[in-house]
This record gives structure tokens, sequence and C-alpha cells, in this order.
């Protein structure tokens, strides 16, 4: 599975601010809408064994005026609009199921995660973001759904992206280093995280983050690929990162313990259970299959 996969969506950023061509797109016979309500969505599975997004046409979709995003279009013109609303519709068929990303993204094809990343980050936006920053009045939505606008000083407010690094190290003995998160379960190991402070360049935090969580100095760092994650509002950037140091001291508020792995030692902690692997969902465990050189098994399932 690649590291990062295109949605063949065009956001289309150039019509948001044109409300007659919304309208037309809105009341277009092609255009599907699905609606997103506390980062979850419907999902359904089709005969042929896929899962799709619930998604209907305008003119079926619950009425809502200011809570309508327009999500873009794909290559046969289709516009895709997301709908805010306090609850899910109900489903006459009973066959569809609310999920959020961490399950749907392992189901649904690039096309409809991608939709879904996109509308689950707005509403996040939206519900935290409603009042100015600068004057403390609510705000408004412009630009169907990516802009937030005080009319009372006339500042404009986009949606929120953190800058966060993920990184695969390995050491000399191409060893990697993973570790084990306090709240995480027992046995859950990843690569190690961080959000980027200010001032700060992206691999400067990848150095500094090593350090802090694991106390493991770390040279060469290179970008993979990066991978939206909405969890409330952050972009995750994947590294990989040559370690100098191999003494490992973790700072027991963020990592609880840290290990260095060999292919064989990371295989043998999956087939006895004594690892579990990272949720498929998460770039960390796109950057660990590339070093580990084969699929990792499913979390809860042994090698």
């Amino acid at each position: 599975m690649a590291l990062a996969a295109s949605s063949g969506i065009d956001r289309a950023a150039h019509h948001r601010m044109d409300e007659a061509w919304l309208a037309a797109a809105w009341s277009h016979p092609s255009t599907r809408v699905f609606v997103v309500s506390g980062g979850q969505a419907l999902i359904d599975d089709t005969p042929d064994g896929r899962t799709e997004l619930v998604m209907t046409p305008a003119f079926e979709a619950p009425l809502t005026e200011t809570h309508r995003y327009f999500l873009g279009t794909d290559d046969e013109g289709v516009s895709y609009f997301a709908l805010q609303k306090d609850s899910l519709p109900g489903r006459m068929d009973q066959s569809a199921r609310p999920a959020g990303l961490r399950e749907a993204g392992l189901l649904l094809s690039p096309r409809d995660a991608g939709l879904l990343v996109h509308a689950v980050a707005l509403e996040n936006w939206q519900r935290l973001h409603r009042f100015c920053s600068r004057c403390g009045e609510r705000t408004v939505i412009a630009a169907a759904g990516h802009i937030r606008r005080c009319q009372a000083c006339g500042a404009e407010h986009y949606p929120r992206t953190d800058p966060a690094v993920i990184m695969l190290v390995t050491d000399d003995q191409d060893r990697a280093l993973l570790g084990r998160q306090v709240h995480w379960p027992e046995g859950r190991f990843s690569t190690l995280a961080g959000f980027v402070e200010p001032g700060e360049s992206i691999e400067q935090s990848v150095a500094r983050e090593v350090f802090e969580e694991a106390g493991v100095v770390v040279g060469e760092v290179e970008y993979l690929a990066s991978q939206p994650w909405p969890f409330p509002s952050s972009l995750m950037l994947g590294f990989t990162a040559r370690a100098t140091s191999s003494e490992i001291n973790v700072d027991g508020e963020e990592i609880e313990e840290a290990r260095w792995f060999s292919r064989a030692d990371l295989a043998a902690a999956f087939a006895s259970g004594e690892v579990l692997p990272p949720f498929g969902i998460s770039i960390a465990a796109r950057l660990i299959e590339r070093w580990y050189g084969e699929p990792l098994p499913k979390p809860g399932r042994a090698a």
C-alpha cells in the first residue's frame, strides 16, 4: 500500500465563493451528499464486497443552509457536499452503520476516504471555532464551509491545521525504534511522533521529539510522505531518521517504554502477541511496513 494515495477529487477552491455556481451544483441531479456528525458518517457494504459512504442526491438530503460544505468534484464532473448535523439520519433498510475514520478509513475507497477526511476536518473546526479570536463575537460560515467571518470586526478565520512529525528511527544495525505511549494498551507499539513547535523546522522537530521521548540522538532525517489526521486538526508528516546513539531513556510522561527491534525480533513479537501492530489507517503502519518489508499483521491477529 502506498504511503499516500490520491482521492481523485479536485477540491475546486475557486468555486467556494461563487454562490451561483454552488447553487447550480447543489441542484444538479448528479451531485452527491452525505451527512457528517461527531466525526462519523454512514457507511454501507455493497453486494460485491466493497464498503462505501452512504451518499444521496441533494434533493434527498436533510435540510440545512449554513452547515453545507462543498468538498469538490471528480473527473466525471460530479460535485460532492457534506452536511453537518447534530445526528446521523436513520436508514429504512437498517443496513448502513455509523463509522468514524479509524474504522472507515481502512474500508473505503481512496475517493470516499478522502471525502470523509475533508468533511470531518471541517466539522471539527466549525464546532470549535464559532467565535472570533480577535473580538469574541460570533462568526458566520463563508466559502462553502472553509472560512468563518466575523461581521463585527471583519476578521476572517481559516481551518486550523497543526503540523506533526511521525518518524521511523533506525540505528546502524538497521533496527527500528518503536515506543508505547502511557495510555495505550499493553503491547501496543508504534513509531514516535510529536507536534512541530513555533519557530522550528520539521527536521529539528524530528530530532527534538525523538530525544525528548526516547533519549536517542538522530542525525540524517528524510521526508517520505504526509497524511491528513483530523483528530481533530493535524497533518502528519512522515519521516525516516538515522540514530547516532542507541541508549534509550524514555520520558515516562508520554512514552512509557521504547525498544529497538530487528525484523526478526518484531516478527517473533507479533507471532507471540507480545507486540500489537499500529492500526492500519495510520501512516505509522506504512512507515513500519516500508522498513519491515511486508504487510503488518492486522491488529488483534498473530502474524
